[in-house]
């Protein structure tokens, strides 16, 4: 009951929402592999695995899902899914990133593509990189 509860606050469960927790569960275990095993995580200055910096990481992916909610709401309201539908896109290519770097960090090979689009993607409207904000 409570998980039907969830899914209708949110407008009803579909691919996009099934495919945005994934991406943030391989984001967060991409995150503590990366700072427990690697101890390279940008989140601490020794790298290593912190207690805060998980939990502000959790924080963080429950804001952007009160973000999808509110989005949903919106939607409702003028009688719509793009809203919404955009929100989720938007979180899922901002993990995918998150996870993209995580796995670069570890030294998993990236292609060279997907490497210069992560840097277009980062770079602000003076074209200088800019570190996307911490997901």
């Amino acid at each position: 009951m409570i998980g039907a509860s969830i899914a209708k606050m949110y407008g009803g469960w579909n691919d996009g929402m099934t495919s945005l927790l994934i991406f943030m569960g391989v984001d967060y275990a991409t995150g503590l592999l990366l700072a427990g095993v690697f101890h390279k995580s940008k989140k601490s200055e020794s790298g290593a695995l912190t207690s805060r910096a998980c939990w502000e990481g959790l924080v963080k992916k429950g804001i952007a899902l009160l973000i999808v909610l509110i989005g949903c709401r919106l939607d409702i309201l003028i009688g719509t899914t793009y809203i919404r539908d955009t929100c989720v896109i938007g979180f899922c290519v901002a993990e995918a990133l998150s996870i993209v770097e995580n796995a670069g960090l570890m030294g998993v090979p990236i292609p060279n593509a997907i490497t210069k689009a992560i840097e277009v993607l980062k770079q602000d409207e003076n074209g200088e990189i800019s570190e996307k904000p911490e997901a």
